[in-house]
């Protein structure tokens, strides 16, 4: 089996990992941003982060990419852009072990802190960020597209060299 195959194993017994993605786990990452999100990344939008600027980090279960984390650098900071698990493989912990280890990997970089926007009802992803330190800083009026409209966006920061 090839490194990146897309078979998602329903195996608890797998160990979740953490690799640098490639251009060949696009079809898998826009499977996962399409059962994630109402308005997904276009194929576009994710190849233009294929950048040395971004970094781009998958989580598997064996051999099956289960989620991914895009993070774009900015001078000494980093903004997450995209953190998004497959429905079938949350609850595994691997949405807070990509975004740990997206943390390791700024501070290893020596940037100064990690900025992200959440969705307003988006529960699940701001009591995770709230439980790995990260504090509101802000809102930003109707960010997101929703089915009816816009939606509201909380801004967080987690400050990596106080």
């Amino acid at each position: 089996m090839r490194k990146n195959e897309c078979l998602l194993s329903t195996s608890e017994s797998l160990e979740l990992t953490i690799r640098p993605l490639v251009v060949a786990d696009l079809p898998r990452m826009l499977d996962i941003e399409h059962q994630g999100y109402s308005h997904p990344w276009t194929e576009g939008v994710f190849l233009d982060c294929f950048k040395t600027s971004y970094r781009l980090w998958g989580a598997c279960l064996g051999h099956s990419l289960v989620g991914y984390a895009v993070v774009a650098y900015v001078l000494d900071e980093v903004q997450l852009m995209n953190l998004c698990v497959h429905p079938e493989g949350r609850g595994r912990g691997a949405g807070r072990r990509l975004l740990r280890h997206l943390i390791a990997e700024a501070s290893r970089e020596s940037m100064n802190q990690v900025l992200l926007e959440a969705r307003l009802s988006n529960s699940v992803a701001n009591k995770l960020y709230r439980s790995e330190g990260f504090e509101e800083i802000g809102r930003r009026p109707r960010y997101y597209p929703a089915p009816s409209g816009r939606e509201d966006a909380r801004v967080m920061s987690l400050l990596l060299h106080p």
